[in-house]
């Protein structure tokens, strides 16, 4: 590792594997003391099987038993069984993405629900959460906002994790995370070597200030977290970045196919950032299609999966917004 990322990674990993280690009425305190307000969300898409868990402890922790939050809402997208019903009686404000910025029309994707929130939010300190968690979370809000809260210089925290991984029935300590380590690791290691002390570059739990937020593009779909990971830094610096240790992460697995779908959405996202300023733009665009192959019985069958990065730009660039900021 280079000494610039061993640095960060040593000075700005903390842990926060359990409410135990979290000093809950300290974080009140300089909540309190910095005047903030935390905003948490949630994007969903068909998660009614854990949506539900998931907001009644938010709501019931961090809420009403400890005002550490002001506000809980899911970010519902477009789906088609009760994931909105259910977040909306656990305690959550639920918001259609289609319907934040409807001028601007509605995308596909993670990245969007995530980018319409910052509208739908009221927070100046924005965490947000994956909705498919199996585990105890409970402390993932508190561990990160620790960092957001107890360092002024710190614009951007990444949760990590190990990340058990099921199959056929065997359930490993570690192995999930398989395109973190296939894909994306690989790619910053070579493009952006000083972060290579973060853990878990596309892990679904981080925490950030709307100022820095804002002025960053979101990737529509499952590049997202690895685009506000180069671009935040290079709008906060390394030293404005952190990551804390969350313990364990369990969640639902996708498919090979499915996963190297979105290995080839963040492939799009690293190198559509890695062009910007190249004199060599062909070289270094992507292609953006994805050909995947299945084999029938008799030969091989080719389908190709849009990668192509789809992106919505920095908020503070967004006219509505401005103007809801400015009322």
């Amino acid at each position: 590792m280079r000494p610039d990322a061993r640095a960060w990674f040593q000075h700005r990993t903390t842990s926060a594997t359990g409410l135990a280690e979290i000093d809950v009425p300290a974080l009140l305190a300089a909540k309190r003391r910095g005047a903030h307000r935390v905003s948490v969300v949630l994007p969903a898409r068909n998660e009614s099987a854990t949506v539900g868990g998931l907001v009644r402890d938010l709501v019931a922790r961090w809420v009403e038993e400890v005002p550490l939050v002001d506000e809980v809402v899911v970010m519902d997208s477009d789906s088609t069984d009760d994931t909105a019903a259910l977040a909306r009686a656990a305690g959550a404000h639920v918001v259609a993405t289609a319907d934040v910025l409807p001028a601007l029309g509605s995308r596909p994707g993670k990245g969007e629900a995530l980018w319409k929130s910052l509208a739908a939010t009221t927070g100046d300190l924005v965490v947000f959460m994956d909705s498919d968690l199996l585990n105890d979370v409970s402390h993932y809000v508190p561990g990160l906002l620790g960092p957001l809260l107890a360092d002024p210089r710190v614009s951007y925290v990444k949760g990590c994790y190990t990340r058990p991984l099921a199959v056929d029935g065997q359930v490993r300590a570690a192995g999930g995370g398989r395109v973190t380590e296939l894909t994306a690791r690989p790619l910053l290691n070579a493009l952006w070597p000083e972060l290579a002390g973060f853990v878990q570059p596309l892990g679904g739990e981080y925490a950030g200030r709307r100022s820095a937020l804002e002025q960053v593009p979101f990737v529509s779909g499952y590049g997202v977290e690895v685009g506000l990971l180069v671009d935040l830094l290079q709008v906060c610096g390394l030293p404005g970045l952190a990551q804390v240790d969350l313990g364990t992460r369990v969640h639902s697995h996708q498919s090979d196919e499915a996963l190297g779908a979105m290995a080839g959405q963040i492939v799009s996202t690293v190198l559509a950032r890695a062009a910007r300023g190249s004199s060599d733009r062909h070289r270094s665009t992507p292609g953006g299609l994805l050909t995947q192959f299945t084999h029938d019985g008799a030969g091989f069958v080719p389908s190709s999966t849009p990668v192509a990065v789809d992106q919505r730009p920095p908020m503070v660039t967004v006219r509505e917004y401005v103007e809801r900021l400015a009322s």
